[in-house]
């Protein structure tokens, strides 16, 4: 089931359509704003796209990074099953 969320976002309040429960809508919403503003008091002039575009750039790199971390756990994890299954084998 879809929810409408009201959020605001560099000033902006926004109507979003999502099936993610209220309280993690404000959780997004908190983490969005709080890196928004990270990366405002870290750059002279007030241009909020560029704001904007780096705020979404930090996000993306932290995104990549947790994902290829996640990549490499799940190739270890396989490769460790994949061990212990020959193992298995070979003890019968």
């Amino acid at each position: 089931m879809k929810f409408t969320h009201r959020i605001r976002v560099l000033g902006r309040e926004l109507q979003v359509k999502s099936t993610t429960p209220p309280e993690r809508v404000r959780e997004i919403e908190t983490f969005v704003n709080d890196k928004v503003a990270e990366v405002a008091g870290s750059i002279m002039g007030g241009d909020m796209q560029v704001v904007a575009i780096l705020a979404m750039m930090n996000m993306a790199e932290a995104y990549l990074t947790l994902a290829s971390k996640q990549e490499e756990a799940d190739q270890l994890g396989n490769e460790q099953v994949s061990r212990l299954l020959r193992q298995i084998d070979e003890c019968r």
